[in-house]
C-alpha cells in the first residue's frame, strides 16, 4: 500500500507529470489517503483567494478525493501515532501531530509513505518512504 502525504497529494492536484505517472502505474486500491491529508488540503484551499487557480485546484482535489480510497483511522493507527510521538519526543526531535498521524497510517498498514519530505519523515522509526517528486 502507498499512503500519500500532503505534498504528494498536492503534486497530483497540480498535475505534476512524475507524480501522475507514478500514480497511474499503481492499481488504484494500492494507494490511500489519510484523513489528516484531506484536512490539510482543505485548509490550504480555504486559505486561497477566489481565483481561477483556486477553482482549478479545487476541481482536481474533488476528482482525486473521489478516485482515491481513504486510509482508515483505526486503533492500529492510534497506537502507531502514540509510539511515533513518544519516541521522537524522547529523542528531542518532536514531530507535528499531523505528520505523526500521516506516518502512523503508513506504518499501521505496513505501507510506504509517499512524500517529498523524505529527510523529515525518515526520522520515524520503521517508516518506509518514497519520493514521487524525483524523476
Amino acid at each position: 500500500m502507498h499512503v500519500l502525504d500532503t505534498n504528494a497529494f498536492s503534486a497530483l492536484m497540480r498535475g505534476d507529470p512524475v507524480a501522475v505517472a507514478k500514480l497511474t502505474a499503481l492499481p488504484r486500491d494500492h494507494v490511500s489517503v489519510p484523513q489528516p491529508v484531506i484536512a490539510e488540503i482543505a485548509y490550504g484551499l480555504e486559505r486561497l483567494a477566489a481565483s481561477k487557480r483556486k477553482s482549478r485546484l479545487s476541481a482536481r482535489y474533488e476528482l482525486l478525493a473521489r478516485e482515491l480510497i481513504r486510509a482508515p483511522w483505526n486503533d492500529a493507527v492510534s497506537r502507531a501515532f502514540g509510539r511515533i510521538k513518544a519516541h521522537l519526543e524522547r529523542k528531542g526531535a518532536p514531530i507535528e501531530d499531523f505528520d505523526a498521524a500521516i506516518a502512523a497510517h503508513a506504518i499501521a498498514v505496513d505501507g510506504v509513505l509517499v512524500t517529498a519530505n523524505v529527510k523529515h519523515m525518515a526520522r520515524v522509526p520503521g517508516l518506509r518512504v518514497e519520493d514521487w517528486s524525483l524523476g
